[in-house]
């Protein structure tokens, strides 16, 4: 598929806790066709550092050609505004 869509998912797996936003966000970006590069975060300070790095509070982080769209309930705004 030529066309089909790519999007960067940051999002939290840790041994002991998997972020159910990221869990979403992947499964949203899937259903709407976009080819997914799944960045998992897998310790507590690999979290801590790439917050500090991005400037974001919370995981998931979604990126779409290039535009920061932020977590799950951003990417949804996104989607239903058309611009995906």
């Amino acid at each position: 598929m030529a066309d089909r869509r790519h999007a960067t998912l940051y999002r939290m797996v840790l041994p002991d806790h998997t972020c159910p936003f990221g869990v979403r966000a992947k499964q949203i970006l899937q259903s709407e066709g976009f080819e997914v590069d799944d960045r998992i975060l897998r310790s507590r300070e690999e979290v801590d550092a790439f917050k500090a790095e991005r400037g974001v509070d919370t995981t998931p982080l979604v990126i779409i050609d290039g535009e920061t769209i932020g977590g799950s309930d951003d990417l949804e705004r996104y989607l239903a505004s058309g611009a995906g």
